[in-house]
């Protein structure tokens, strides 16, 4: 098909074709419209755009055919060794008939974009002093192209790279915004990940947001972080499961490292791409990927998690056959994330060190402040002189020095704790602290914990890891106070630990040694309690190695003035009065009595007596000691009189101690201190029963 050239308005015709060119969007359509032009003008039936990338050294052809349908190719070894080739040596333009073309290039003719022809020309494209690529163009008609032809043809070329450079520029415009817009979103992703680093110190919480960023920004189905464990050759796999528009599933377990994928990346600290397939020998935890998405192959990419070039861990992304690794923007994207994310990690564990620290100062601080007793009663050394205490303090020296179980026995107040501390204080031991725990105060269900420590998780509401008493107390020395009330399961664990010095923390299964010297104590009758199968035989016969036995203070009631005189003298600097005298008839009255809840009971008399003391002599009044009915009655009237609380009694009583003192109420040797009332008391009493002192004198 032949077309006649039609050269009417060329000026026209060229500023047509220019606009029209200006208007394509790409290359296919810019060929296509050079093509309607050069055929309606007739200066060719086909032509070819060869564009040329010196930077990759490759080469694309576009062009239509005869029914206008777009040709492409970009085979960059034949389009590169063809009449391209030439132009780019020399940038001259090109002219064959098809014979020689045909001789000369014979691969060319089984590409549809060079249909049958009778001339060839080619045109070189130059833009800024380069060649951009070439222009062919095919006549198939017996004429050949005339001088103004060709010249028209040139014209045409330098449009014909108007129009390419504007598609390019376009192209070029749009690369940028593209690249604008993905950084735009990579910087983003990047601030999310590291506002989680700042604003996550728990490795859960860290682990659950920079998922959730890594899923709602690349898409992919699972995301795992395995960190080394303390356990030599473990790992700690924490994992995000999005299955389908339900909640993500959230796993954490402790898995071997030997063998898997993760290991590879920790030993040889590079990234890892591969697609898995369920017959591929994975470890356990990896084949759970084909459990979730049953028959699809998985692809999968591992990061090391490198800080301070330390590997911490590794980034584990999978999805079910995607390619959405590929592309070196994802990747080193990708790389970033798991940078900041290895800068998190490093804080949440330093944070969770710190933690695991501050925790174990706070029980250490707490096991020290136990062993600070009351100040008013246990004021650093013991105070007894009697035969009994000094049976006690000679049974202390000779047991001191050893690490044998002692076991103290006594009533409740007479001092167990205090001798304990003596006997820590005289042994080997007394560089380290002294651990005391009370087992009737810490309820059942925590003593275990309490004595042995637990793992975070090991119960509901062990929300971080506890050391136990036994391992605070390594190298030390541990008061089991009351430990008649251990609940009996428990008995075994406790024999374990004092006859193989070691235990398990509730939760692990990690055998923990402690070298802890044991001091009991209980106010209950064990033998009793192993009669009565309340306490088990074999740890009492352990605890009972050396038994002391702490006098209740009714036995030595020589000691209680000078208990009464340190008790007196440290409360009153604690509560900052001054009370320095007691009166001996005090002394022989709180002497007199039973005291059955012994020291501890002792100085509780003595600080309220001390609060109500206004001048700098003790004073101990009836209404003062109320609660204590021997001495009430040693103070009123010395003999107990079983009708002592009827209206009547009380009522002569007043009357004939009114006479005694010749109606002097307030003093030391009124009626009132004489009964051992308060002034303001005895005056209500006598108001109450109608005694007019006047009218008795």
């Amino acid at each position: 098909m032949s077309y006649t050239p039609n050269r009417s308005g060329n000026e026209q015709g060229f500023f047509e074709i220019t606009r029209t060119l200006l208007q394509q969007p790409d290359f296919s359509a810019l060929v296509q419209a050079i093509s309607e032009y050069v055929r309606q003008h007739g200066f060719a039936d086909n032509v070819n755009l060869l564009l040329w990338k010196a930077e990759y050294q490759s080469a694309s052809l576009y062009s239509v055919d005869n029914q206008q349908q777009a040709i492409f190719h970009c085979d960059d070894a034949l389009l590169a060794s063809g009449p391209l080739h030439l132009t780019l040596s020399n940038s001259d333009v090109l002219y064959y008939p098809e014979e020689m073309f045909r001789e000369h290039w014979p691969r060319f003719s089984q590409l549809n974009a060079y249909p049958p022809f009778r001339h060839y020309c080619l045109l070189p494209l130059v833009s800024q002093g380069r060649i951009i690529g070439g222009c062919e163009f095919l006549l198939n008609a017996e004429r050949r192209w005339s001088e103004s032809d060709l010249a028209g043809l040139q014209t045409l070329a330098l449009v014909i790279t108007l129009g390419v450079e504007h598609i390019l520029s376009h192209r070029a415009s749009d690369d940028v915004y593209a690249e604008l817009y993905r950084e735009r979103n990579d910087f983003r992703l990047l601030v999310a990940i590291t506002n989680a680093v700042l604003s996550k110190l728990d490795l859960e919480e860290l682990i659950a947001e920079v998922a959730r960023e890594i899923h709602r920004n690349f898409g992919f189905s699972s995301i795992s972080l395995a960190l080394r464990s303390g356990s030599p050759g473990k790992l700690n796999l924490y994992s995000t499961h999005y299955i389908d528009d339900s909640a993500p599933l959230h796993d954490q377990v402790e898995v071997d490292e030997k063998g898997t994928l993760s290991e590879k990346v920790i030993k040889s600290k590079e990234s890892l791409f591969l697609i898995l397939n369920r017959k591929d020998k994975l470890a356990p935890y990896e084949r759970m990927l084909f459990e979730m998405w049953r028959g699809v192959d998985q692809t999968l990419c591992l990061f090391p998690l490198i800080f301070s070039d330390r590997v911490l861990g590794v980034l584990k992304l999978s999805h079910p056959v995607s390619p959405l690794f590929t592309g070196a923007s994802n990747i080193k994207l990708l790389r970033q994330v798991a940078e900041r994310l290895a800068i998190a990690v490093d804080n949440a564990l330093a944070y969770q060190e710190i933690r695991r620290l501050k925790e174990r100062l706070l029980d250490e601080n707490l096991a020290l402040t136990e062993q600070i007793n009351n100040i008013a009663g246990n004021f650093g050394e013991i105070i007894g002189r009697s035969e009994p205490m000094m049976t006690v303090m000679k049974q202390v020296e000779m047991v001191a020095q050893s690490d044998s179980t002692v076991l103290i026995l006594g009533e409740t107040g007479t001092g167990k704790e205090l001798i304990a501390r003596a006997i820590h204080k005289l042994s080997g031991r007394n560089e380290r602290r002294m651990v005391k725990l009370n087992c009737a105060a810490v309820p059942a269900g925590l003593l275990e914990s309490d004595l042995f420590g637990h793992e975070r998780g090991a119960f509901t509401g062990a929300s971080a890891q506890r050391i136990g008493r036994f391992e605070l107390a390594d190298r030390g020395t541990l008061f089991l106070d009351e430990v008649g009330d251990m609940p009996l399961e428990l008995q075994p664990k406790l024999l374990r630990v004092l006859q193989d010095q070691e235990f398990e923390r509730l939760g692990s299964n990690k055998v923990i040694r402690t070298n802890a010297r044991l001091i009991a104590a209980t106010n209950r009758d064990l033998k009793q309690m192993v009669s009565d199968r309340e306490f088990r035989s074999d740890l009492y016969y352990r605890l009972n190695v050396f038994p002391i036995r702490i006098p209740p203070l009714r036995e030595r009631p020589q000691d209680i003035p000078l208990l009464v005189k340190a008790f007196t003298f440290n409360i009153s600097r604690r509560l900052g009065r001054n009370v320095d005298s007691i009166p001996a008839q005090t002394l022989k009255l709180l002497s007199k009595m039973e005291w059955p809840g012994n020291v501890r009971e002792l100085e509780n008399v003595i600080e309220r007596a001390v609060l109500l003391t206004r001048s700098n002599v003790l004073q101990l009044s009836h209404a003062d000691l109320s609660p204590y009915p021997s001495l009430s009655t040693c103070a009123i009237g010395g003999k107990e009189d079983e009708d002592a609380d009827s209206g009547e009694d009380e009522y002569q009583r007043i009357v004939r101690v009114l006479k005694e003192s010749n109606g002097v109420i307030a003093g030391p040797k009124g009626a009132a201190a004489r009964l051992g009332l308060k002034r303001t008391t005895l005056l209500s009493r006598m108001k109450r029963f109608g005694i007019d002192k006047k009218a008795l004198f």
